[in-house]
């Protein structure tokens, strides 16, 4: 009897258990869906209204110039060394 009550509380808490996740599962992923969105708004929203800023002043002529750096690399890395083939 006691395999048989064992068996019927499994069975009862896998039902429950299925029953309370169909209740809260719309509710617990509406939230992480708007959590991501309003991560992705905070990273990535002044992309969007810089694109829409652009989009609305179409026909205006906007030069953007690029910043000026103030040291140049120098090309020349090293030494040329010129090897022979010894035979």
């Amino acid at each position: 009897m006691a395999f048989l009550k064992t068996i019927l509380i499994i069975v009862l808490i896998y039902y429950l258990f299925k029953l309370v996740v169909k209740m809260f599962a719309p509710k617990i992923f509406g939230y992480a869906a708007r959590k991501t969105q309003e991560h992705f708004n905070e990273k990535f929203g002044g992309f969007a209204q810089q694109e829409q800023a652009r989009q609305e002043r179409v026909g205006d002529v906007i030069i953007e110039k690029k910043p000026s750096k103030g040291s140049r690399s120098n090309n020349q890395v090293g030494d040329y060394i010129d090897f022979e083939e010894v035979e």
